[in-house]
């Protein structure tokens, strides 16, 4: 990363908004469902499912390629999610409460 701008703008919800909590009981169902009958879940799936819960606090972004907006939905963000230093920024600023306080 060299601080040069992306032009990638994310709305991210913060970790006591309803959307995190939602994101989060979404996780919690994902995880018993992938369950085995003996309750244990391959980190495959609790890789897949952190990632599902993680695009959920993403809200809405601005995102330009090819001269053309990239639509907005749950895939593309998943797809966006795969960039790992992405994954990083979007993972910290979702569970960081300062950043979500109001002045």
């Amino acid at each position: 990363m060299s601080g040069t701008p992306t032009g990638i703008k994310l709305t991210i919800a913060g970790p006591d908004s309803e959307t995190s909590h939602r994101a989060h009981l979404a996780l919690a169902d994902e995880l018993a469902e992938m369950a085995d009958r003996d309750g244990r879940v391959s980190a495959e799936h609790r890789e897949r499912a952190r990632l599902n819960c993680l695009a959920r606090h993403v809200l809405r972004w601005d995102i330009i390629e090819d001269g053309r907006p990239v639509p907005f939905s749950h895939a593309n963000v998943l797809r966006l999610l795969k960039v790992q230093w992405v994954q990083q920024q979007i993972d910290a600023f979702a569970a960081d409460r300062s950043a979500h306080r109001v002045a």
